[in-house]
């Protein structure tokens, strides 16, 4: 057996939304900091009952702005239509509607913003064509989402321009101030505030999980009873939506309010163990293995009080790591067993899932074996969601049944030498 190299075993985790748009294709994920799309066949004419939605996500604390350049579609817009939404398309506003001949331009209040573009089953025409690209967005406030954590920056001249200290601005309504208190430096105040702490609360909705929190600056005079200034309240929240993370600052000075949003990844996590008691993870890389061994593997989403739960769907083994596998062996697909050896096995938590095969080799002894799973995220206590669906082997459309798929690829596997 070639000597082991002990470190952490090579994983991939990468969302299927995050596939970069084809030119021409029907949709896409397009995070580069500007671009261009267009319809499908553009300038040619496009499709009859097109659906297609383009994500755009930009760096943090950044905004998008999309120039469409030529619209041509059927001149009735309830027929053939583009609409542009302030994040994503399944829960965010819509901005507008854009339609034959329109050669407008729209900024997003984020990071994010989705372009979706639908036409009916008659008339087509050449179609859209539009640029991106992305501007900073206000410094005075910016908030961070971390995997059990968010972390509020405010300029300490923005509070001197509102009348107020660094000192002045504090958690509403919490009294730890070991925990809760602010970090000041020369330029800003920063608050970092646990999810799970400092009077922050969760709230679950019907696709999001958001953790918000207040921050306030104000100054009381009159023993307290009277104020002469306007108080200044800073709502921030992190915000789990399908696959991504929400981070929502807006500030709230009388009548005015400024907003940012931020969106980012969230992370599922999947390893091999040592043994079914699922207490060491494998360190070693590659993996060797002896031929009908158990393998033991465990998935887990990385997020703090997090109330959702996986489901591992479907997991192909391959020689290759390639995203795309050309040689495949099905081990369970659309939740449906394939292989006799694959086993789920209980999880003491609805955030993970556990299951074991045993080990093989491919025919012409290729020489290692990667796994390509994916992962579904649904709500934990959702009886209609995906994650309790069982086996579908041809599952019906439904939009709402899980909030996230996330694609895994983990190994190399290898086989000790007989």
């Amino acid at each position: 057996t070639p000597p082991a190299r002990v470190v952490r075993p090579v994983l991939w985790v990468t969302s299927i939304s995050s596939v970069p748009a084809a030119a021409g294709a029907c949709g896409g994920f397009l995070s580069r900091p500007s671009g261009r799309f267009s319809s499908p066949s553009y300038p040619g004419s496009y499709p009859n009952n097109a659906r297609c939605v383009w994500d755009i996500e930009v760096q943090n604390n950044h905004r998008v702005t999309v120039v469409f350049r030529d619209v041509q579609l059927e001149s009735n817009c309830n027929y053939d239509y583009i609409e542009v939404f302030d994040g994503p398309a399944l829960s965010s506003p819509l901005i507008a509607r854009v339609c034959h001949g329109s050669r407008d331009s729209f900024t997003s209040s984020s990071n994010f913003m989705s372009i979706r573009f639908v036409s009916d089953g008659s008339v087509t025409r050449s179609g859209f064509q539009a640029d991106y690209y992305s501007r900073p967005s206000n410094h005075s406030t910016k908030l961070l989402c971390l995997p059990d954590r968010m972390q509020a920056n405010v300029s300490r001249s923005y509070l001197q321009s509102l009348g107020y200290s660094a000192s002045d601005l504090v958690i509403l309504h919490w009294q730890d101030v070991q925990q809760c208190q602010a970090q000041v430096t020369a330029s800003q105040v920063t608050f970092t505030i646990p999810y799970a702490g400092c009077g922050t609360t969760q709230q679950l909705d019907n696709d999001t999980i958001t953790y918000s929190n207040t921050l306030q600056a104000a100054i009381p005079v009159g023993n307290g009873l009277i104020q002469r200034r306007p108080s200044l309240h800073l709502h921030v929240s992190c915000r789990m939506l399908r696959d991504t993370w929400v981070d929502l600052m807006y500030v709230a000075n009388d009548n005015a309010e400024v907003q940012e949003v931020q969106y980012g990844n969230f992370a599922v996590n999947m390893s091999f163990y040592t043994s079914s008691s699922f207490a060491y993870p494998v360190t070693m890389h590659p993996y060797y293995v002896r031929l009908n061994q158990d393998l033991y593997v465990q998935a887990e989403i990385r997020r703090a009080a997090a109330p959702m739960a996986l489901f591992v769907d479907t997991c192909v083994a391959s020689p290759s790591s390639q995203d795309l596998p050309s040689v495949a062996y099905d081990l369970i697909r659309s939740g449906c067993v394939r292989d006799d050896t694959y086993q789920a096995l209980p999880a003491p938590a609805p955030g993970l899932a556990r299951f074991k095969f045993r080990s093989f080799h491919f025919l012409h002894r290729l020489p290692a074996v990667y796994l390509h799973c994916k992962v579904l995220v649904c709500r934990a206590h959702d009886p209609a969601s995906r994650c309790r669906g069982g086996c579908q082997p041809r599952p019906k459309r439904d939009l709402g049944s899980y909030q996230e798929k996330v694609d895994v690829v983990l190994g190399p596997i290898r086989l000790q030498a007989p």
